[in-house]
């Protein structure tokens, strides 16, 4: 797990100015590369400096050789420290994929499968108004194809069998990336596939090298439409979005998320909400994860105050500066 998600940071920080450069949905708004990038470094350095105890960081893996508790908090930090609609969707993703695994010791094709299909169910459930077309769609494809191959070796527990998984849910993924640009309008348009989608393919290219012992597969991104080095910045000349990104954390009851989830679907779009932690503290309360786009802060703030005390409160712009930046200079005063 620490080797995947360590792959991941680096591979999605490679490749963080092209997922921006063709992020077109839902917003054009040129930020899914660093968002995905922002919100899997969290989760990978959550492996590496463990819970303070009596004020002192102890190892991430004192005493813990449990592959599902340690994504789990993996999954933790991502989703307290989830950034837009990608990173939200993916510390989702994490945080569901640990519970199949807890008390599992080494990963196994039956436990991939389950893994995979736990994820992207609780994914698209997390969402209000779930799009085909996007990471979504690439998380399901990826869990069918694993599990079709794990059903096909009759719960073999070998790495071969492992492996074979593995590779059938990058493929199956890779399948599901091509297909976004033919799903939705505005990638079609703009003859580029979903920005969301090829990041969770890396991700899961980078779950099979750590596991399997081999390199990231350089030629899985080839031809892909918009993703060529020298193509434009597709999202700088999408017209700029209105309103805002409004995200928290907050304590709520069941009914209370159910009815936060229902006022915001009512003033906002793109709204996201799952749960941090799987147990309720003393008063019956669970840690949500909430994400809305909403056209003015104020209202959206407002009415999450009206059910809790929300932590972590972050409001972003949608709109964009579209200007290019400066080209970096050296200590001479020259651009390189």
């Amino acid at each position: 797990m620490k080797r995947w998600l360590d792959k991941a940071e680096t591979a999605i920080a490679n490749h963080s100015d092209r997922l921006n450069a063709i992020n077109i949905f839902p917003v054009a708004d040129g930020d899914t590369g660093t968002n995905l990038y922002l919100t899997v470094r969290a989760a990978a350095r959550a492996l590496h400096t463990g819970p303070a105890v009596l004020g002192a960081a102890v190892p991430a893996d004192a005493g813990q050789a449990d592959v599902g508790a340690v994504l789990a908090r993996a999954g933790r930090a991502a989703m307290e420290q989830a950034r837009g609609n990608s990173g939200t969707l993916f510390s989702v993703f994490l945080c569901a994929a640990a519970e199949p695994l807890a008390g599992h010791t080494r990963l196994t094709s039956t436990l991939l499968a389950a893994a995979l299909n736990r994820a992207q169910i609780r994914a698209w459930s997390a969402l209000s108004d779930p799009v085909p077309g996007t990471m979504l769609s690439v998380m399901e494809a990826a869990a069918r194809a694993a599990a079709a191959v794990d059903a096909g070796h009759n719960g073999n527990d070998s790495n071969h069998a492992l492996g074979k998984a593995l590779d059938a849910a990058v493929n199956g993924a890779l399948k599901a990336v091509v297909s976004t640009e033919s799903q939705l309008a505005a990638l079609e348009a703009a003859h580029v596939v979903d920005a969301g989608g090829v990041g969770m393919l890396l991700i899961l290219d980078c779950l099979r090298s750590a596991v399997l012992g081999e390199e990231l597969q350089d030629e899985l991104l080839d031809g892909l439409h918009g993703y060529d080095v020298q193509d434009p910045h597709i999202h700088a000349d999408m017209p700029a979005d209105d309103g805002v990104e409004v995200m928290c954390t907050i304590s709520l009851s069941p009914l209370s998320a159910a009815t936060l989830r229902q006022r915001l679907d009512e003033v906002g779009e793109s709204v996201i909400m799952s749960q941090v932690d799987s147990m309720a503290d003393a008063e019956g309360s669970y840690r949500w994860r909430v994400h809305v786009h909403v056209p003015d802060a104020a209202p959206a703030v407002a009415l999450i105050r009206s059910l809790g005390e929300p932590s972590d409160i972050s409001v972003s712009e949608l709109a964009l500066a579209r200007e290019p930046e400066p080209a970096p200079v050296n200590s001479s005063g020259h651009e390189r």
